[in-house]
């Protein structure tokens, strides 16, 4: 279950992209570890950065396990073969 905006916990940004679909991919990561989260834009105004993004925010409580479990997840889809950019002999 994802927060809801207005939920009064303190949230914390642990992850920011410029793709939605990467946000989800990480937001369902952490829901599969029982952490909740909630996925919102970033506000930047056009003219001073014309691109948008999303931002995945969790309970202040949660945070360290959340980014424990983001960086555990690029390693080991870094080092999977098959999402290497390195070409296939």
């Amino acid at each position: 279950m994802a927060l809801e905006a207005n939920d009064n916990a303190e949230l914390v940004k642990v992850f920011d992209t410029e793709q939605e679909s990467e946000a989800m991919v990480v937001q369902g990561l952490l829901e599969s570890a029982g952490i909740e989260s909630l996925i919102s834009a970033i506000d930047n105004p056009q003219e001073v950065l014309p691109v948008g993004g999303v931002i995945v925010r969790v309970q202040a409580d949660h945070a360290e396990e959340a980014l424990r479990l983001i960086e555990d997840y690029r390693d080991n889809a870094a080092s999977d073969a098959e999402f290497s950019e390195e070409p296939k002999a």
